[in-house]
Order: structure tokens, then sequence, then C-alpha cells
């Protein structure tokens, strides 16, 4: 039995979607997002796979008598890292859908 025209284009589009998918999820795992909080004093680096590749701390702010502040700080930051980490890759996505909303429950393997 021969593959509707309609079908065959289809299966096509799908494919080319497919390998598009493929690329962006190499290129997001290049990509890099920093964050800063306490004034600089903690920087937070995360890549397009939501993974902390660097925390830096000013020495000024290890203190043993502020411990709790400086745990606060490395928190707020790598919550905020892993933010920006998802926003890039959701600008991204959206790029290759034209701005189409996925449904919420739409995985992407490495995502």
């Amino acid at each position: 039995m021969a593959i509707p025209p309609q079908l065959h284009q289809f299966l096509k589009e799908m494919q080319k979607i497919q390998k598009k998918l493929e690329e962006t999820q190499k290129e997001l795992e290049e990509k890099t997002v920093t964050v800063q909080v306490g004034g600089g004093m903690v920087s937070v680096t995360a890549n397009g796979r939501q993974e902390i590749i660097s925390i830096e701390i000013e020495k000024e702010i290890i203190n043993p008598e502020e411990k709790e502040m400086l745990q606060d700080l490395i928190v707020a930051g790598v919550n905020e890292a892993l933010k920006r980490a998802r926003e890039m890759i959701e600008e991204e996505l959206s790029k290759m859908t034209g701005g189409l909303k996925l449904p919420g429950g739409l995985k992407f393997p490495g995502f």
C-alpha cells in the first residue's frame, strides 16, 4: 500500500524538525548564562543543559561569621542561573517554532 502524498510530506517535515531540534540542543549545550547576586559577590554560570558549570565567590564575602548569608547567596544565584538557562532554552525553541507555544508536557531529549 502506497503512502498518501500528504503523509509523505508530513513525515519529511517531521524529519526536518527532528534534525533542527538536535542541532538546537547541541548549540544550547555550548551556550551559557551567568548571573551575579549580592552586588556581584557571587557569580553563578549555567549551561543550556541546565547544569551549573561554575560558582565564583569574592574572597571579601567569605566570613565564617556570615556563613548563612553566603549559603543564601549561593542558593539565590543557582536558582536564578537555572531560571535564565530555562528562558534561554525557551527562546531558542520559540525561534524554531515561530513563536508557537508547545504543550507544557511536551519534552525534548536533553532539555
